[in-house]
């Protein structure tokens, strides 16, 4: 089997300090390595690991401008590191979004295949003003139409883009893998008791619905408290905690220490996912990795992983009606198991990663558009 040299761009760098992306290109470029091929990854120089290997995996450091020009900064960045890919020979170069990448389509290298995983509808969030969303619509735009290949972690994705664009991704969702390394003092060091203590990680964004979990918990009066962990020194993680100030909801700032978080889902009587924009979320299926009873922001992309195995919610009054509303004990265990089940059969990190090594692959050999190399199993509601 042919060796590969792969970059990987479109993130702030691994390991992750970040989020979602950050999180897959270390667990991806990690299993690229372990099957035989060259890895790089791009970072940020805002990135606090400063050295040039990681694991096995390649880090080139380019100059990023974000924390003295906010986010024009991100637009440089991925010219600088789409500027140094057309030297490095690439065979493969993985864009992960195409948010500030895209409009640097013709700078991409002509001699390597470029993939792009398209994430989710990012002109759809609403943190971003109309022409900021006008312009995110013509970026998907410009990646959709100059990608060798596109990839979709969700149907509804996969489904958006063939209608919109006339172009067939490939379904390829995240990865995961079953929690078995449960200890319950780690709740206990953050002053918790296990199982009996509500949860949410996410970014502080208002797409994901922080701020309504946070309101139903304390509109329901529940005793347990909330722990709400994500990057709270961002301007709309500052104003949540400036205005719920509850001694039953604790604010943490962001962990990336996977075996903690972990061990906090697992541990948590009920896990609130409030994301509303986007694909498949990493975070959800760490969620089911870890066997939690989930509540759900209820729209069609939670749905699609999770069927009918969550709760759903839409307001704040939801919140806090199905706090106090637990459905029977067998019927929570039952969609626990059939969450579980799901990580081995569709989200497996294994597959993911044979699934995009096997996409790599075909993508050199054919060097066009390649429509569909890889099959996945896709999650029931989306079956035909």
């Amino acid at each position: 089997m042919r060796k590969l040299k792969i970059g990987i761009l479109g993130t702030r760098g691994i390991p992750n300090h970040y989020g979602g992306f950050e999180q897959f290109a270390e667990q991806l470029s990690l299993g690229l390595i372990q099957r035989g091929h060259e890895v790089c990854v791009y970072n940020s120089s805002l990135h606090p690991y400063k050295e040039r290997e990681w694991k096995g995996v390649q880090i080139i450091t380019r100059r990023d401008w974000e924390h003295k020009i906010g986010t024009a900064g991100q637009f440089f960045y991925d010219l600088n590191c789409i500027n140094d890919a057309r030297s490095r020979n690439f065979d493969v170069l993985l864009h992960l979004g195409y948010t500030s990448d895209s409009i640097w389509h013709w700078r991409w290298p002509k001699n390597a295949a470029n993939i792009v995983n398209m994430d989710g509808m990012e002109w759809k969030r609403s943190k971003y003003n109309k022409p900021t969303q006008r312009f995110l619509r013509w970026a998907e735009s410009l990646a959709a139409r100059n990608a060798h290949t596109l990839i979709a972690d969700s149907p509804s994705i996969q489904d958006h883009l063939l209608a919109t664009y006339g172009k067939n991704p490939v379904f390829i969702p995240y990865g995961a893998e079953p929690f078995l390394d449960a200890s319950p003092g780690v709740p206990v060091e953050y002053g918790l008791v296990p199982n009996k203590y509500f949860l949410v990680i996410a970014r502080m964004e208002p797409e994901n619905n922080i701020e309504m979990i946070v309101r139903g918990h304390i509109s329901s009066g529940h005793s347990y408290p909330l722990l709400v962990i994500g990057n709270i020194t961002t301007p709309f993680g500052k104003y949540l905690t400036n205005t719920y100030k509850n001694d039953r909801v604790i604010f943490h700032d962001a962990i990336y220490d996977k075996k903690l978080l972990d061990n906090l889902r697992f541990y948590s009587s009920l896990y609130f996912h409030g994301h509303s924009v986007g694909g498949t979320n990493p975070s959800l299926l760490e969620a089911m990795a870890c066997g939690c009873r989930i509540a759900a922001h209820n729209n069609r992309f939670n749905r699609a992983v999770l069927n009918e195995q969550a709760e759903y919610f839409h307001s704040h009054e939801d919140i806090a009606s199905l706090i106090y509303s637990s459905p029977p004990a067998e019927v929570i265990e039952a969609s626990k198991k059939a969450n579980l089940e799901k990580i081995v059969s569709i989200y497996n990190k294994e597959k993911i990663t044979n699934a995009y090594e096997q996409l790599m692959l075909n993508a050199c050999g054919e060097k066009k558009l390649v429509l569909q190399p890889v099959t996945l199993a896709k999650p029931e509601s989306q079956l035909s």
